[in-house]
């Protein structure tokens, strides 16, 4: 695998990066990523992926386009509008980058088909907005051997960390789970849906893009991961806080007494 004239040109502000370069340009090309969500957080995550010359994006939702999702999902147009996301997230990024492949899953992702579509690629990104959904998608990286880069958005404040369960840490305890950190999901109801309590639009362009730079520092590997560390990001004050935690015996898949699913490419 080499690049292209075409590629050398288009990724010129990469190469000169001292911590990039063509080998880590070279990476980029050669990778795969996983995208849960083409909304508010996988428009941007998205076009920032492409942009950076991912060599084979996959795209997951079920949704469409509505004209409320206009305000934050800026890869999607008005000429968008009833048309499957992963449709119009797959035409935007052809426009962006030709050299990248984009798969097309227009499925909602499940407890029962979450292994399966993150076995098929490097990393996963999820900008998924339930609880439901991003549970099972950080089950099925730890049951996958796969590096986990996920985010949350509120009104005016988000989150992010990255996952690599399935790792170990210098200290040679384990790295945390997702449910390390949120050991279960909140009540039915007790947060209020996107559509009730309103966004920030420019936020999920933010958080969205800040996830982008996470799946290419874990791809690349420059500087310093966000594993075992929360960024979190609070927009009315403009403040940028991260939080260490830590590995919990008690999670019910790398813990002590593992409940889960066995990791590592098994069907546990």
């Amino acid at each position: 695998m080499s690049l292209t004239p075409d590629e050398i040109d288009r990724y010129a502000r990469h190469l000169v990066l001292r911590d990039v370069g063509g080998p880590g340009q070279m990476k980029l090309k050669a990778a795969s990523v996983l995208v849960i969500g083409a909304g508010g957080l996988g428009a941007p995550l998205i076009q920032y992926l492409a942009a950076a010359g991912i060599g084979r994006i996959g795209i997951v939702d079920d949704d469409r386009v509505s004209l409320s999702n206009l305000q934050r999902q800026v890869i999607h147009g008005t000429p968008n509008v009833d048309e499957l996301k992963v449709e119009s997230a797959a035409r935007a990024v052809r426009h962006l980058n030709p050299h990248v492949v984009v798969d097309r899953h227009s499925v909602r992702i499940t407890g029962e088909n979450a292994r399966d579509l993150v076995a098929s690629y490097d990393i996963v990104a999820d900008g998924s907005d339930n609880f439901e959904t991003r549970y099972a998608v950080s089950d099925a990286c730890y049951a996958e051997g796969k590096p986990l880069v996920t985010a949350a958005l509120g009104q005016f404040d988000g989150s992010l960390t990255t996952i690599r369960a399935h790792e170990t840490g210098p200290d040679g305890k384990p790295n945390p789970t997702y449910r390390c950190l949120f050991p279960a999901p909140p009540p039915p109801g007790a947060v209020p849906t996107c559509a009730e309590a309103g966004i920030l639009g420019a936020l999920a362009g933010v958080m969205g893009s800040l996830m982008a730079m996470e799946v290419m520092r874990e791809i690349v590997d420059f500087g310093d991961s966000l594993v075992g560390r929360l960024l979190m990001v609070d927009a009315r004050a403009m403040r940028f806080d991260t939080i260490c935690y830590g590995w919990d015996e008690t999670n019910p898949l790398n813990g002590t007494k593992p409940q889960g699913p066995s990791p590592a490419n098994g069907r546990g």
